[in-house]
């Protein structure tokens, strides 16, 4: 079913729901999913609508002029989509295949309602896997002394696949500042431990000098502090002093392909909402 999502983050106060409910209902709009959340420790306000696209007497455009001024009154941010515009997801992966090629496995088999336009490698091992799905693939190598060429190159391809949303599916280099901020909010990463512990590299090896007895991967939006943006999904694995650093790294590759699915899905269906370094996830 086709459906327009409206997601709204604003400064809590009475009335946002009635004034929003009102408006949709004068327009018959058929709402099929509601979702609210107030936060009292940053006195603000988020919701997500699904409305069925059918019931409305008009598009996106008509919808957002209608809208405005209610948006206005409240201090809202908000946007609204549209379930029929599929948004286009470019992925990016170095040489490790388990995130990417269960994303790919998953758009193949329409678990991810999404197009995925190209993928981005700094090395050419994944090749042939991405272009038996009849996806286009870019071989960008890195300059360890010099990336600066390469990353141009990146933001260029992205920019040509009218990218959405940009995924690092172990990607293992990190993103310029400049391309972070440009892309805010709209780069999602796996990072194969339970963030905040064990950012950086060989998060494993560090598990296991620790000793812990959980291991886990954090999807998150990537930022210009390395492994420190809004977390959107986390899992967790148990584990215990018999286990080799092998064992967890085999362990975390099940949780990594979990969590990063789960993260864009979250993403893909406007779910969703940045406050600060936080998210509010429905």
């Amino acid at each position: 079913m086709r459906t327009f999502r409206l997601v709204i983050a604003c400064p809590d106060r009475v009335g946002i729901v009635a004034k929003v409910s009102n408006f949709l209902a004068s327009h018959n709009g058929w709402i099929t999913e509601a979702s609210h959340h107030s936060d009292n420790l940053s006195g603000w306000f988020f919701m997500r609508h699904e409305i069925r696209a059918d019931t409305l007497p008009f598009g996106l455009e008509a919808f957002r002029e209608a809208f405005a001024p209610i948006a206005e009154e409240f201090s809202m941010t908000w946007q609204i989509t549209d379930t029929e515009q599929k948004k286009r997801v470019v992925l990016m992966a170095s040489r490790e295949s388990h995130c990417l090629a269960d994303l790919l496995h998953r758009w193949h088999s329409d678990e991810l309602d999404c197009e995925i336009a190209c993928v981005i490698s700094n090395h050419d091992d994944l090749r042939s896997m991405v272009e038996w799905h009849g996806i286009p693939y870019y071989h960008v190598p890195v300059n360890p002394q010099d990336k600066e060429p390469a990353f141009a190159e990146v933001s260029r391809l992205v920019k040509q696949h009218e990218a959405d949303v940009v995924v690092l599916a172990r990607y293992m280099q990190i993103l310029p500042p400049e391309l972070c901020r440009e892309y805010a909010g709209k780069v999602i990463n796996i990072h194969h431990s339970f963030l905040p512990s064990f950012i950086g590299a060989k998060p494993y090896h560090q598990a296991s000098l620790r000793g812990v007895k959980l291991i886990g991967a954090t999807c998150h939006y990537v930022t210009e502090e390395l492994d420190a943006g809004p977390i959107i999904e986390q899992d967790v694995v148990r584990v215990s002093h018999s286990d080799s650093i092998e064992d967890m790294v085999r362990f975390g590759r099940d949780v990594e392909k979990m969590v990063l699915a789960r993260g864009l899905r979250y993403h893909l269906e406007d779910r969703v909402l940045v406050h600060g370094n936080k998210t509010v996830v429905f």
